[in-house]
């Protein structure tokens, strides 16, 4: 269950609860991640916007770490709950396979200039030799239902894939507007799970041992 989230003003021995409201517009909230990637907690570069892949879907934002791994941002906004999880790991599938010519085409496109300077400008070191190693999901939302944390958290413990979910409240006081943020799970935790252990995909066949050290499968 995610953290729930409340905000007090503080006026000298006095407190006064913020009252929470609902965020007019979640391309707001994409917008700000945009101009400053630091309010999800997170030491990253975004590198493409609305990337188009070949399944025919669209990421809400592309983004890349130190490492040179990819994080793929997807905002919740208007997306029913099934889709917002299946989605993200459709996307994934198809950011897996992204080569660094795919790569430095999106974010050409994204940053206007090559992706090795702005990386260098960003993060004050060289671009890595090797990139894509590792990739991660991250939805973004106001708010989720219980069942798509629940399958989140079951994605993420069970089959060892770094996905997780940043949770932005939306608070106001009079004409002043506040955003705090919780995430579902300890990301460290999350990534640390996905690099290790990682469980072995079902091949869709089973073994069975019939006598006489024969096997046939399924």
């Amino acid at each position: 269950m995610s953290i729930n989230m409340n905000l007090w003003k503080v006026n000298g021995a006095e407190l006064t609860e913020l009252g929470k409201a609902k965020l007019n517009s979640e391309e707001r909230l994409e917008r700000w991640i945009e101009v400053d990637s630091s309010i999800l907690g997170l030491d990253i570069l975004v590198i493409g916007k609305q990337v188009s892949t070949t399944y025919g879907g669209r990421i809400d934002l592309l983004a890349m770490d130190m490492d040179g791994n990819l994080i793929i941002l997807e905002l919740k906004k208007d997306k029913t709950p099934r889709d917002v999880v299946s989605q993200a790991l459709d996307y994934a599938s198809w950011v897996r396979d992204l080569t660094y010519n795919d790569i430095e085409k999106i974010a050409t496109k994204y940053l206007n200039c090559p992706i090795r300077e702005r990386f260098s400008n960003r993060f004050q070191s060289a671009f890595p030799e090797e990139v894509n190693n590792h990739h991660s999901i991250i939805i973004v939302a106001s708010e989720l239902d219980a069942s798509s944390e629940r399958i989140v958290q079951y994605l993420s413990s069970e089959y060892k894939i770094n996905i997780n979910c940043i949770f932005f409240e939306f608070f106001q006081d009079r004409d002043n507007e506040y955003l705090g943020r919780s995430w579902l799970m300890d990301p460290e935790e999350v990534t640390e799970r996905s690099l290790t252990n990682k469980t072995a995909p079902w091949t869709g066949l089973y073994f069975v041992n019939v006598g006489d050290g024969e096997y046939r499968s399924w």
